[in-house]
């Protein structure tokens, strides 16, 4: 038999289903986005750039993430479909080539105080299972180790029904979980000051109750006013013992008040369950300004803030309880786990050990699994969202990241782009909205966004390589290799805020000054101690402004009017100048729009379906009744005024007619800021990130504070802004305040006065004070990792 052998052959064609290698965006108009054409390929890692408020978020998440989590959730049932997020569908002509996107963004992890860096990653459960399988003594299932979970038993009879015949039986069932029983499984316990629920020199009916939301004549007040238990015209002060009890602790009781039934219930169990039985990050700043003067959060007794009952700690592997293995420092706790030798549990030990050692790839070994995730910022909580998928054995997956350099020393940003490389070479496409150009740098693909913000952005300003950007005329081309230098002065200390003994988490007895009359940058490691040290120190003394990265709340009826207090003297301008109430200038108020109750848009809900939401016709999306628009200040209407961007509205307030100096004064601390080309009528949820701290920092501009505290103020800006962000850093200095910066850009650490730098490591390896003094000195002295970043970056 012969073969015959062909040296003419030619390669095989290729497969259709090869050709779709692009994802492909036509027409989209989300946001500020300008009918934006792109093509992006897949199975690379593209980084999308541009100043803040360009558009990178609108097309990364709004737009590309948005629509392919749309279309997952539509492949399930109809009945499905009922129980879950409903998603409309972005504002474009055309998506092609999408494949499932897995987002990994900067949201805060964990409103509930229950939730704890274990839980979000399962890592606590895989411990339950190993402790109920191998602890000594046995206490019981996995859910006798959980602190969600607890004890309780019960007896009673029972109707059975057997061959026609109904029997009784006397059954009991008994639940062993790990819930501390005196704390409920939070770790602390909470005492409330009674002197600040209510005057007791006056009565119910003179507003005795000092709560937000018991304001007399309310819901809440009349509950109480109108029960018949109390007398709400005698002073607290003159209750008897049993009437003050009935005020604030009644047990929970159906009765009918004012013709309506309802539950009426003692004041002070009223309060936990409706405030402090959520997370007081989660609380509007009314409720939290209350909280902090009337709650005291104590370390529970009982459980020593570990939230298990005695029993769950009595149970020990080696001498190590469960409540140990969660307090141990990750990186610990990953050598404690591959010390354990049991055959039978392989698997479980391979995949905790696996999730603990990805913990301390990313950089978070430093943390604990007993660490409540509502504490992390928005960078660790981020990387913790990573654990999940850097393991996973999943490919042509597009991953969607949100800065995920935020919170990362320079040490660690190496360690990061590795883990983006390394998902993009398992054949998944990566997404990155960044302006760090370290990580610009590995990017295979760019797209950039521009070529201002706002309404001066949404359009695609560049595609191509970092080599083909450094070359191109755009913002981020130019300002791609820019390096701050050393200040040749710097300034003198006025004073000095003496630290000493600093405990708070890993701190060691840090005894530290900070000089006050000059830019302070604190650095270090992530973990280092740098927030430890600042928060426990310095936040809350007299005087002490802090601006941290706690993000903005707010429906889409909230906007940077409302946000910064800008719309009430505006609203009493009109008033003044019109004769009328200034309740008739807010489209929540009096002067909404009957139609659209003041949205300026009509939704429609098709159940399952997303729904529509259509403009207002009778007030055509101005959110205001047509008799509110014929009132006029300066020959402008309100809806003219709020449709302005702040540069326009602080001319307008400047002079004339229509000059309003406290409107004025608030817009002009926008302006300094650098969010002149917002309208200050535009909904907070179209802010992006950099937008919302930016306006967080204008907020408190005006306020007496000598010293001002700010949580990494770079999050968010764009290469070009960090300058005029030093700018404000400096006048501010100049007008007489103390800065004191918690940052890891090299930019902001080569402008300070006098750097504070933390470590040597993360963690137990750190909270130590590693140096103090000027940049020049730390480049020159480079026995810190801070000092041998900053050196290499201002390229001595």
């Amino acid at each position: 038999m012969r073969t015959a052998t062909r040296t003419d052959r030619t390669p095989p064609a290729r497969h259709v289903a090869d050709s779709h290698d692009l994802i492909r965006v036509h027409g989209a108009r989300v946001n500020n986005l300008r009918n934006v054409d792109v093509e992006i390929p897949k199975r690379r890692l593209t980084a999308f750039t541009g100043i803040s408020g360009s558009g990178k978020s609108s097309l990364v998440f709004g737009t590309i993430a948005a629509e392919s989590q749309r279309m997952i959730n539509e492949t399930y049932s109809a009945f499905i479909q009922g129980f879950m997020p409903t998603l409309a569908r972005p504002d474009v002509d055309v998506l092609d080539g999408l494949t499932t996107a897995i987002i990994v963004d900067q949201e805060r992890m964990g409103a509930d105080p229950r939730s704890t860096v274990g839980t979000a990653t399962d890592a606590n459960a895989m411990l339950r299972i190993l402790f109920s399988r191998f602890a000594t003594p046995h206490i019981g299932s996995p859910q006798a180790f959980s602190f969600n979970v607890a004890s309780i038993s019960g007896a009673g009879a029972v109707t059975i029904e057997r061959a026609g015949q109904k029997m009784k039986e006397r059954r009991s069932f008994s639940i062993t979980g790990g819930m501390c029983p005196r704390c409920e499984g939070r770790g602390s316990v909470t005492d409330i000051d009674l002197t600040q629920l209510y005057d007791e020199s006056k009565s119910l009916a003179d507003g005795a109750l000092t709560i937000p939301g018991y304001k007399a004549g309310g819901w809440n007040y009349r509950l109480y006013a109108a029960s018949g238990l109390v007398d709400p015209d005698k002073p607290i002060r003159n209750y008897t013992k049993k009437q003050l009890h009935g005020l604030l602790y009644h047990e929970p009781v159906r009765m009918k008040i004012e013709g309506i039934n309802m539950t009426y219930e003692g004041l002070v169990p009223r309060v936990q369950k409706s405030m402090l039985a959520k997370d007081k990050e989660a609380m509007q700043p009314h409720i939290r300004a209350f909280v902090d003067r009337a709650v005291t959060f104590a370390t529970c007794p009982d459980c020593h803030g570990t939230r298990l009952s005695e029993l769950a700690r009595s149970a020990t592997i080696n001498g190590t309880s469960i409540a140990d293995a969660c307090a141990m420092q990750i990186s610990d706790l990953a050598d404690w786990v591959r010390d354990l030798h049991e055959p039978t549990a392989a698997p479980l030990l391979a995949a905790l050990g696996e999730t603990l050692d990805s913990f301390v790839e990313i950089g978070l070994g430093y943390l604990s699994l007993d660490r409540p995730a509502g504490t992390l910022s928005g960078g660790e909580a981020q990387r913790t969202k990573m654990i999940r998928h850097l393991g996973s054995s999943l490919t042509d997956v597009t991953y969607v990241f949100d800065e995920p350099t935020i919170g990362l020393h320079p040490h660690d940003v190496q360690r990061m782009n590795t883990l983006l490389l390394r998902l993009r070479d398992k054949g998944n496409t990566v997404l990155v909205v960044e302006h760090k150009p370290e990580t610009i740098a590995i990017a295979d693909h760019v797209v950039d966004l521009g070529p201002g913000a706002g309404t001066d952005g949404g359009t695609i300003c560049f595609t191509g390589t970092v080599a083909e950007l450094k070359d191109s005329d755009t913002v981020t081309g130019r300002h791609l290799d820019d390096r701050a230098r050393l200040k040749p002065t710097v300034r003198t200390a006025t004073e000095a805020l003496e630290i000493r003994d600093a405990h708070t988490h890993n701190l060691r007895g840090v005894d530290v000054d900070i000089p006050l009359g000059v830019l302070v940058a604190v650095t270090g490691v992530a973990g280092s101690g740098k927030s430890s040290l600042i928060d426990g120190s310095v936040a809350g003394r007299d005087g002490v402004v802090t601006i941290d990265q706690s993000p903005i709340r707010g429906s889409r009826r909230s906007n940077p009017a409302t946000y910064t207090g800008l719309l009430e003297p505006i609203r009493k301008a009109f008033a003044t100048a019109n004769g009328v109430k200034p309740a008739l200038f807010s489209a929540n108020s009096e002067g909404a729009c009957p139609t659209c109750n003041g949205a300026g848009v009509v939704y429609t809900d098709l159940a399952m379906m997303a729904g529509v939401a259509t403009t207002c016709e009778e007030c055509e999306g101005k959110r205001f009744q047509a008799a509110v628009l014929d009132y006029h200040l300066g020959g402008r209407d309100i809806s003219e005024v709020l449709a302005m961007s702040v540069t326009e509205a602080e001319r307008f307030f400047a002079t004339g007619d229509s000059r309003v100096p406290a409107a004025h004064r608030i817009l002009g601390h926008l302006v300094d800021v650098g969010l002149g080309y917002l309208r200050i009528g535009q909904p907070l949820p179209t802010l992006s990130g950099g937008e919302r701290q930016r306006l967080k920092l204008a907020t408190h501009l005006g306020e007496k504070g000598g010293i001002l505290v700010l949580d990494e103020p770079t999050t968010g800006l764009h290469l070009a802004d960090v300058e005029q962000l030093l700018a404000l850093l400096d006048r501010l200095v100049d007008a007489g305040k103390s800065v004191i910066v918690i940052e890891h850009h090299q930019a902001v650490m080569a402008h300070a006065d006098w750097i504070v730098d933390l470590g040597p490591g993360a963690g137990h390896d750190g909270g130590r004070i590693v140096f103090e003094g000027t940049p020049t000195d730390l480049v020159a002295d480079r026995s810190t990792l801070t000092g041998q970043h900053l050196a290499g970056y201002i390229g001595t």
